[in-house]
């Protein structure tokens, strides 16, 4: 009835606007804005002047950032409904967490230098807001396996023509060449492509094939192991933007799942897969309608024509009927 109150909407009830909320474009924006702002203030607390006049207000609005960030949090955990937990499932909501929450730590707030540094710590957030951030410090992360392996390799193709460039400039050039210390040194300066022209031209005097041990060396060592370099940080990078698809993806999942929302990954696909097929009807339908009207305007072109050579054929009789009387 019209003048019955509605029932009140149970917390489990509002979860699913919760969910759509903290993963909405324009709240990760709002706190993306909130972080800079802090930065900013963080910033102007080291001007002495502007700290002596508008210490009180830039106190407060930390203060301000503090209680955002602190609303923010809560409101990513209660997206997760009955299942809190899962939020601390992803390592970067753990370090959000414990950034936020670290100044309510005993002596954090009687501290000013421990204080600055959560502060900062804060700031820092700002790689866990920006997806594609997050993508590039994950993808560094899983490279550092295979550039270690690639490094190894490196300093071993170093000691190799370090050896031989000690044994043939070492007498001529001690101050590049005299130990396999002073060699590999010289021989990473080529790696940098740093003045090695000067290495080079220092070393044409001691013999005139020098040119053929520091040409292969930039070869090898500068362009290939460069290359090589920046395929495995490409390769690491699509890597983890999959990993994080599909933990965005795992996220979502979870909380409908909290949330009591039926989470089929079977049903959505087949619900896109329906969509896809109606696109597909619709695309068809305006193909045949202007393979239609095209076909119409087709034949009445054709039948204006014949309609003229018609009366033409009709014209031509009469014509000799009226010679011939």
């Amino acid at each position: 009835m019209d003048g019955q109150a509605n029932p009140a909407v149970s917390p489990l009830e509002r979860v699913p606007a919760i969910s759509r909320i903290v993963h909405s474009s324009w709240f990760e924006g709002f706190i993306f804005t909130v972080i800079i702002l802090n930065a900013i203030v963080l910033g102007l607390e080291t001007y002495p002047d502007i700290q002596d006049r508008y210490g009180d207000t830039l106190y407060l609005l930390n203060e301000i950032f503090l209680g955002i960030f602190i609303v923010e949090i809560l409101l990513r955990i209660s997206a997760y409904g009955s299942k809190p937990w899962d939020y601390f499932r992803s390592g970067w909501n753990v370090f959000d967490f414990v950034v936020v929450f670290a100044v309510f730590i005993p002596g954090v707030r009687q501290n000013a230098t421990l204080l600055r540094l959560v502060r900062l710590l804060r700031v820092v957030r700002v790689v866990s807001v920006l997806p594609d951030l997050r993508v590039l410090l994950s993808g560094m992360a899983r490279a550092i396996p295979p550039i270690a392996s690639m490094a190894a390799l490196a300093v071993l193709l170093i000691f190799i023509y370090g050896m031989i460039g000690w044994k043939i400039f070492g007498d001529e050039i001690p101050e590049r060449w005299g130990d396999i210390g002073e060699a590999m040194l010289t021989l990473f300066t080529i790696l940098t492509l740093e003045g090695w022209n000067e290495i080079l031209f220092a070393g044409q005097e001691v013999t005139q094939f020098a040119w053929i041990f520091f040409v292969s060396f930039v070869l090898i060592a500068s362009f290939l192991l460069i290359n090589i370099l920046i395929a495995i940080i490409i390769n690491a990078v699509e890597e983890a933007r999959e990993a994080e698809r599909a933990q965005a993806a795992e996220e979502r999942l979870q909380a409908a799942e909290a949330a009591g929302e039926v989470a089929d990954p079977l049903r959505n696909a087949l619900d896109r897969l329906s969509e896809l097929k109606g696109w597909i009807g619709d695309v068809e339908t305006e193909i045949e309608a202007f393979r239609a009207r095209s076909t119409t305007e087709g034949d009445g072109e054709a039948g204006a024509g014949g309609s003229s050579e018609g009366d033409r054929k009709r014209l031509r009789p009469s014509g000799r009927r009226g010679r011939g009387m």
